[in-house]
This record gives C-alpha cells, structure tokens and sequence, in this order.
C-alpha cells in the first residue's frame, strides 16, 4: 500500500526515544523525511544513527518543548533547513515518577510539571507549528495519548488527567483547522513497555515491603493476563503503524478520532 509519504517532512516531538523513535524509523521507511525534536542532547546523533539505518534523510533539533519561545526558533530552524512540513506528531511526554494509587499516595507538588510539559507542551507545539502547517492545502497533526486519560488509571493520576486533557484538546484541533485541510488524531497506546511504563512499575515496587516485591516482568505479565483481551503487549511497532497510516492519504476522511491500540483492553460502542 502506497502511503503517499515520500520526500514528505514530518516533525516528531519526543523523537530520539521510545514510540517517537519508532514512528521517525517507520515514516522513514515510507520514504518521509523524519525531523526529530526533543529536549535530549543525544538528539542530532539519534537523527544521523537512523539516517545511516535507513537510508533516508533524518534531522535532528534539541529543544524544550515547555519553551514557547524556543520551539519558535526551531520551527524556523526546520524550515530554513528542511523545507515547510505539513504533519506533526507530538509523541514527548512525562510521568509523575511517583505511583499515585491511592492519589494521597501524593501531593499537590507532584501535578504542576506533569501538565507542564504534557498539557501546555502540547499547546506550545501546536501554536508553534500551525502557522506553518496552513500554508499547506492538506496535512496531520497525531498526538500520542493514552488509555490511561480515557479509563483514569489510578497509578499515574496527574499523568491520566493530562493525557485526558490531550484528547480533548485535540478534538478542538480537529474542529479548528478542519477547514484548512488539516486533521487531527490521537492515538492511545496500551500496555508498552518504555521507560515511562516501566518506571510506573518502579514507583510501585518501591514502596512494597521486601516479602511483595516483584520483578517488572513479573508484575507486567500478570497485567496483561488480566486486563488484555489479546493478552500481549502492544509494541512501540504497534503504535508507530497507526500513527503512519493516520498522518497518510490514506486516512483522508479521518479526523477528530481518538484511536486506541491495546489488544482490546478498552473497548467502545
């Protein structure tokens, strides 16, 4: 199938690491000119790794997307030595590093750099990008998401209530650029193992007492067994295919939709 995506620049925020990584590798693959942005020094390495792996063009920008400022520089930066882009993905994102079952487990502190950079990173990259963006007949925006801001998962509490603050404000989106061509999708990941899941699993293996203690592998498989119809995990492969064929032509009829890939583990009539 023909995705329609060659010579096509594509901004992925979040880029060097986990599903943001996978997604630049993927659209790669398509043919698309992946440019990375993320507030990690190993950025332009990550973007010359991916080049040599795939062949393909990959840039590489190191910025702080809770920096209106800064993302306005590196838009313009994009552009001088890209060319204007028409999709994004916004996959950066954070936990709380805390596990907050029940929410007393926290405290008010835990909350305000968590939608900092989730809630208002998100408003900052879509006021940064959408100037560009509507000089274009046609594009995407895909904001990855997550199951935990549909269902209000209890072990990330100020994580669940910004990703629910993501879906909302991209169907916003939807509505807002719809007229220019442009279209808006999030995308909810399940259970995949990155980082951010794993460190879930940490924050809880923390505060157990030695006799309940429990490997991550351990912990994580008996979840799945529990709580996914498929009863696997989902891949960063899994979530960065949807989010390709969403930002496609292929998918030029679909706009304001919340996506969830998890094996089943949230389902909607």
């Amino acid at each position: 199938m023909d995705l329609k995506l060659q010579n096509v620049p594509v901004i992925i925020t979040g880029g060097a690491s986990g599903i943001g990584l996978a997604t630049a590798r993927t659209f790669a693959e398509e043919g698309a000119l992946p440019v990375l942005w993320d507030q990690s020094d190993q950025v332009t390495a990550v973007a010359e790794q991916l080049a040599s792996e795939t062949g393909q063009m990959v840039h590489g920008f190191q910025v702080d997307i809770t920096d209106f400022e800064a993302l306005q520089d590196v838009t313009r930066q994009t552009v001088a030595e890209v060319k204007p882009f028409a999709h994004l993905v916004h996959a950066a994102a954070i936990g709380s590093g805390k596990f907050g079952f029940p929410f007393t487990n926290l405290t008010p502190a835990d909350w305000p750099r968590v939608f900092e950079v989730n809630m208002q990173g998100m408003v900052n990259v879509a006021h940064a990008v959408t100037p560009v963006m509507q000089e274009s007949d046609a594009g995407s925006m895909v904001f990855v998401s997550s199951i935990a801001g549909q269902i209000g998962s209890q072990t990330d509490p100020p994580y669940s209530a910004s990703k629910a603050a993501n879906i909302n404000f991209a169907q916003c989106l939807a509505k807002d650029l719809a007229a220019g061509g442009i279209r808006v999708n999030s995308v909810c990941p399940g259970m995949v193992q990155t980082p951010l899941n794993q460190s879930v699993w940490q924050a809880w293996n923390d505060r157990q007492p030695e006799y309940h203690k429990r490997s991550y592998e351990d912990w994580a498989g008996d979840k799945i067994r529990q709580l996914v119809p498929l009863q696997r995990w989902q891949t960063t492969q899994d979530i960065a295919d949807m989010i390709v064929f969403l930002s496609s032509a292929r998918a030029a009829q679909v706009t304001g939709q919340t996506i969830n890939v998890d094996g089943g583990f949230v389902m909607h009539w």
